[in-house]
């Protein structure tokens, strides 16, 4: 019965503009219990709240049930406009697939984040997060390649000793110095491109207390792209990007966009403008787990793709 009637909430809570617009009395008790929502959040909060619990139990779901629920509920930055039939007619075009066969994906993609979310083991206290990042600053020098990464996390648990982060560049393993805020852990290689690697804190952090590492990395060649793709909820991301002497002819702004799009040709984003010293400066709030923000370029050499 219970799995049921959140599946009926979820549903109610795609209508309209979904958790763009006032969602305070459209959020039914099982969904509330399910996103942790107390008595006393604000719209605001009570928004990021149930975002991130569906951003993160979409994760689990195939990409097309995935992008099917993201734009359903206009999770997705490019997704919301304000009928929930031009989020399916967004997402048909984004996978390519007719208005009727989304509307089946997402009643089916409902259906699977009700059972997800039902299950004790996925409960955000069982999660596992241990800490989630406050601000994430990037500046990178496009010619030669040099990523300058400042990171600003609060711990979610007593004793947080470690933290567990990722890089995906095009020739693998980046020269990388830790400048400050801890010891560098080589984790190996992950994927064929992505490499792992941990932080050992200098002392055990209490829970929520912040603090600050900083790390230098120097790729041998980059892709034309860099973002950010959060593994943990993140609250504020600040951009440069510095091409050097033959800036690209066109730089485009990816806020919110799926993971396959970054190297789609046939995807954008918005356009943005570079200063007069050849930079482009964005800054991005309220970033979600498993979606990419940063910036993309027309050009024919290789990027930097940061996924933490």
């Amino acid at each position: 019965m219970e799995r049921s009637e959140l599946v009926r909430e979820l549903k109610t809570l795609r209508k309209g503009r979904g958790l763009a617009g006032r969602v305070e009395d459209r959020i039914g008790p099982l969904l509330r219990s399910a996103c942790s929502v107390a008595d006393g959040d604000g719209m605001v909060a009570i928004r990021e709240k149930v975002s991130d619990r569906l951003t993160g139990l979409a994760a689990d779901l195939p990409e097309d049930l995935r992008v099917a629920a993201l734009a359903a509920f206009a999770i997705c930055a490019e997704a919301r406009q304000p009928l929930y039939q031009d989020r399916v007619r967004w997402a048909a075009h984004r996978l390519d697939r007719d208005p009727r066969t989304v509307r089946r994906r997402v009643d089916e993609a409902i259906d699977l984040l009700a059972e997800l979310a039902s299950s004790p083991s996925s409960s955000p206290a069982a999660s596992g997060d241990q800490w989630h990042t406050s601000s994430l600053a990037i500046a990178c020098v496009v010619d030669p390649p040099l990523i300058l990464e400042r990171r600003r996390i609060v711990a979610d648990q007593e004793g947080l000793q470690s933290l567990e982060l990722a890089v995906s560049l095009p020739a693998g393993r980046p020269s990388a110095t830790v400048l400050y805020g801890g010891t560098l852990v080589d984790r190996g290689m992950e994927t064929s491109s992505r490499w792992g690697y941990g932080l050992e804190l200098p002392r055990p952090m209490s829970r929520g207390e912040s603090w600050e590492v900083g790390i230098l990395f120097q790729p041998p060649s980059l892709r034309p792209y860099m973002v950010t793709v959060p593994r943990q909820p993140c609250d504020e991301f600040d951009l440069r990007v510095r091409f050097g002497r033959v800036p690209p002819p066109e730089v485009w702004v990816l806020n919110g966009a799926f993971q396959r799009d970054v190297s789609d040709p046939g995807y954008r984003g918005r356009p943005s403008q570079m200063d007069s010293s050849g930079e482009v400066h964005l800054r991005f709030r309220g970033l979600m787990p498993g979606l990419a923000y940063g910036a993309r370029w027309e050009s024919s050499d290789h990027l930097a793709k940061s996924g933490q």
